[in-house]
């Protein structure tokens, strides 16, 4: 059985958003919090996760990941229910 994947998108302090991949969201979560996951997200917490879907393969969210960041702000706010 394959695993799940998921889509993610995290707040930072500064009020932006990033967005990524991921098999664990609670893991990658408390990756990026410790400052080991993206070099974007490093001295930009505390963060927050704001929106989490399921993707299905890692193919289907790598897909996924590509049309969300395609996103204007105000989508993305719109998709987090933040509009």
């Amino acid at each position: 059985m394959e695993k799940k994947w998921y889509l993610y998108m995290l707040e930072c302090k500064d009020g932006t958003l990033y967005t990524g991949i991921t098999d664990d969201v609670l893991r990658r979560f408390k990756a990026h919090s410790e400052g080991k996951g993206a070099k974007y997200t490093r001295g930009r917490g505390p963060l927050k996760l704001v929106y989490s879907e399921e993707c299905g393969t890692h193919s289907d969210a790598l897909k996924r990941e590509r049309q969300v960041k395609s996103l204007t702000r105000p989508e993305k706010l719109e998709l987090i229910g933040k509009s």
